[in-house]
């Protein structure tokens, strides 16, 4: 789940909102035994917006290490080729 700068309240409106706050944090999300709200350090939530972009830096090197192994496998096409292809059998499905 990804934070935005929307989503971050200033210390004293938390304070003056609290309970306002705590109900909208609620609104839509499905509890699991989970809580509904969290307050962190503003390091600490730096700290985990940088390890979720190295997650997800992660995954796409995992991606980009599939797909060199496709190619080394012969497992490709061309684009245009492909492409073509896909543009040719959506024509034959909706002349059907």
């Amino acid at each position: 789940m990804s934070i935005a700068v929307t989503d971050i309240v200033p210390f004293s409106e938390a304070r003056t909102q609290l309970s306002a706050l705590a109900s909208e944090a609620q609104t839509g999300k499905e509890k699991n035994g989970e809580g509904a709200a969290a307050l962190i350090g503003a390091e600490r939530l730096d700290r985990y917006h940088r390890l979720e972009r190295a997650h997800i830096h992660l995954l796409l090197l995992h991606e980009i290490e599939r797909g060199l192994a496709d190619v080394a496998a012969g497992c490709h096409q061309d684009a245009r080729e492909a492409l073509k292809q896909i543009k040719q059998a959506r024509a034959n499905s909706a002349s059907v």
